[in-house]
């Protein structure tokens, strides 16, 4: 079976970092092209954090990269920065060689000349039913691809989501998860596009945790540029999880949003009608579904598949073997 061909759409950040670490060291996938979005970071800076991995990865062929939004749809943006650090990945200028240079300098990396909007549209446009797009940000991107090239989008074969919060609270506000809460608007939009989408929610997300003691005994031990980068990217990480939780543990958002692209069975999905709230207030970004027991015709009809299940202790030994593979 051919390689799924796949679009990933990203704010990199530290578990946008391991999702793509995921996907390049998965045969499953054909990453065909990257398109960077202001979130966890600025789009510039996104666009650096997914340079400096391709060229720590190095894959055949590279993917082209493309610049996104660089602000949600109608609201001001607000970063990440205090959890993922100044450059989105941990501060990795704090690890040099041992000649003293830069473990990690700066990334050289041509960009695609057309916006990633348009690269998602013409790419999916091209390859109808084959191109399925994993979302690791907020949806401004697939928002503004759908409403300037809605013919071409509706050849999408799938779109994955990591995003929202059905019963679990949320991580940035007790009602909404971030990634839906910083664009709100595109997500509204995205949600009832009628186009098939597979919402990855912190329900099943939170469930996943890396730990430090798991890097620490499976990961240390492979000698591997990639398992160092693990290392180092989640090092500053784990102790703001202690901070803050009590537990030096980070959840796989967005490796298990890629995983499910690889591998469906690792989840349990069900079909639901889901909104978002765009209003201002303490449920912004808050993520509505219909779960009423009654006739489904009294329902609005489902506009999403929602995670709801995970086989967590198969989907990390999944995580691990790969990014630990020796040709990682």
């Amino acid at each position: 079976m051919p390689p799924t061909r796949v679009i990933i759409d990203t704010d990199p950040g530290i578990d946008d970092a391991l999702a793509l670490i995921l996907a390049f060291a998965s045969p499953e996938l054909s990453v065909e092209a990257i398109t960077t979005v202001a979130s966890n970071v600025s789009v510039a800076q996104a666009a650096r954090n997914v340079c400096l991995l391709l060229e720590l990865l190095d894959p055949h062929p590279r993917p082209q990269v493309a610049n996104g939004a660089a602000h949600p749809m109608t609201r001001p943006l607000h970063t990440a920065l205090n959890y993922h650090g100044e450059d989105g990945l941990g501060e990795l200028v704090r690890f040099n060689t041992e000649k003293g240079l830069p473990r990690y300098p700066e990334p050289q990396q041509l960009f695609a000349i057309q916006s990633a909007s348009a690269l998602i549209a013409k790419r999916i446009g091209a390859a109808p039913g084959e191109i399925v797009v994993i979302c690791l940000g907020p949806l401004t991107n697939l928002a503004i691809a759908i409403q300037a090239a809605p013919t071409e989008m509706a050849k999408v074969k799938e779109i994955v989501i990591m995003g929202g919060a059905i019963q679990a609270p949320g991580n940035v506000t007790p009602a909404a998860e971030f990634n839906l809460y910083t664009d709100p608007d595109a997500a509204r939009l995205v949600f009832a596009s009628g186009l098939p989408i597979t919402l990855v929610p912190l329900d099943v997300t939170e469930r996943v945790m890396l730990t430090a003691e798991l890097v620490d005994t499976v990961v240390r031990h492979i000698g591997s540029r990639v398992t160092q980068f693990v290392r180092h990217v989640t090092e500053r990480l784990f102790g703001v999880e202690q901070e803050r939780t009590g537990c030096a543990a980070i959840p796989l958002h967005d490796p298990l949003a890629v995983a499910i692209a690889i591998d469906p069975s690792l989840v349990t999905r069900r079909p639901f009608h889901v909104e978002v709230e765009t209003g201002d207030g303490p449920t912004q970004g808050m993520t509505i579904a219909d779960r009423r027991q009654i006739g489904e015709s009294l329902k609005q009809p489902s506009n999403l598949r929602v995670c709801t299940e995970v086989d967590a202790g198969r989907f990390i030994a999944f995580f691990l073997e790969r990014i630990c593979r020796p040709s990682v």
